[in-house]
């Protein structure tokens, strides 16, 4: 899929406003954005509606990111973040995590770290058990005041831990946007884990589960440093 750099930019800063509001993009704020006319910007957002990179609500005038949209962009993630309080968030992850003398009170530790640094739901294996920790955190979200999508998400969850006995991803870090969950296709969330090897197993798992919206560049600096430090420590 070939698009501009201005189109990847307008793309981007969709998917990053998005993110802070949870409300539709609107072009006047693109063009004040790009210093360029409303129409411009319209025109290249009709673009990127036509690849199936962003779409337009029924009852807004603004556009929101699709999942394809959301996969082009971490695909081109720049791996140097200019987020300021990453690390910040990443030395408290490694003190809180160092200060457990026990394998899983160190896991659940770095677990709860990344909810209370993400706002998504936390999640790892300790041996045969999956830990989680934020669900109430996660529904405070506005993208589930839908119960059925609480519904789906609560699906999900009742069938991850087999999934990833089973399935085992492979990557040091797997992101399943929104229709690539292999389970919990409908629920519109992501899951964002990272392998580590534990005393419990080679294939241990530490992630997050939130709504698509999210900040993907932080979330995904985050659950992988998390990865490597429980590997390091453990």
């Amino acid at each position: 899929m070939e698009i501009t750099e201005r189109q990847r930019q307008i793309l981007s800063q969709i998917i990053e406003e998005y993110a802070e509001t949870a409300s539709p993009v609107g072009s006047v704020t693109m063009a004040k954005l790009f210093k360029v006319s409303s129409a411009t910007i319209r025109a290249e957002m009709a673009r990127l509606e036509a690849l199936g990179l962003i779409a337009q609500p029924h009852t807004s005038a603004g556009r929101v990111p699709t999942d394809a949209g959301y996969r082009y962009y971490v695909n081109h993630l720049d791996e140097a973040s200019n987020d300021s309080s990453l690390e910040r968030g990443t030395h408290a992850i490694e003190v809180r995590v160092s200060s457990q003398s026990q394998a899983d009170a160190a896991i659940r530790r770095a677990v709860d770290s990344l909810v209370e640094l993400t706002g998504n739901l936390g999640l790892a294996t300790i041996g045969g058990q999956l830990y989680l920790s934020g669900i109430s955190q996660l529904f405070t979200q506005p993208e589930f005041v839908d119960t059925r999508r609480v519904q789906a998400v609560a699906k999900l969850l009742d069938n991850l831990e087999p999934w990833l006995r089973e399935a085992a991803p492979g990557e040091p870090l797997n992101i399943f946007i929104g229709q690539e969950n292999p389970i919990g296709r409908n629920s519109e969330v992501s899951l964002i884990v990272s392998k580590f090897r534990s005393p419990f197993s080679d294939r241990s798992y530490i992630g997050v589960l939130g709504p698509t919206r999210q900040n993907y560049s932080r979330v995904m600096s985050l659950v992988k440093y998390t990865g490597n430090v429980l590997e390091e420590i453990l």
